[in-house]
């Protein structure tokens, strides 16, 4: 298991009361020894004029596991992850359902991490695959 700050899905989800995390339905799902996995449903909230998924909501949700993941990664009483760099390339439209996003580590370094998101439709079928590079910080005291 890689996780050294490890939360249960209810205190993710909590964590995230009255943000955008919550306000375009995100919810946490599971956590694996090795990855970190959320959904987040394709409505009103996160569709673009076209009526299907804003590759933004995408981006947000994928940076939302890459957060989370990283920062349950670290001490947290000592350091705090930050995303410094996030990219995204989006493979399929989708224009209803849920779709499930998965991180898992690249690189977990002293400094930086870098996680790699995989986006996937209710088919399974790749929606969107990102990376995410998270500056790992000292928490201000």
């Amino acid at each position: 298991m890689i996780w050294k700050n490890p939360n249960d899905l209810k205190g993710l989800q909590a964590r995230h009361a009255n943000t955008v995390i919550a306000r375009l339905g995100i919810e946490f799902i599971e956590i694996g020894d090795d990855f970190l996995r959320a959904t987040m449903p394709v409505d009103g909230r996160t569709i673009q004029p076209f009526g299907i998924l804003h590759g933004g909501s995408s981006v947000v949700l994928a940076e939302t596991l890459g957060s989370c993941a990283a920062q349950m990664c670290v001490d947290g009483s000592k350091k705090v992850c930050v995303g410094l760099d996030i990219n995204a390339n989006h493979i399929r439209s989708v224009r209803s359902g849920l779709v499930t996003g998965t991180a898992r580590p690249i690189h977990m370094g002293r400094t930086t991490q870098v996680w790699g998101i995989d986006i996937t439709d209710e088919a399974g079928k790749l929606v969107c695959v990102s990376r995410i590079t998270m500056s790992v910080l000292d928490r201000a005291e």
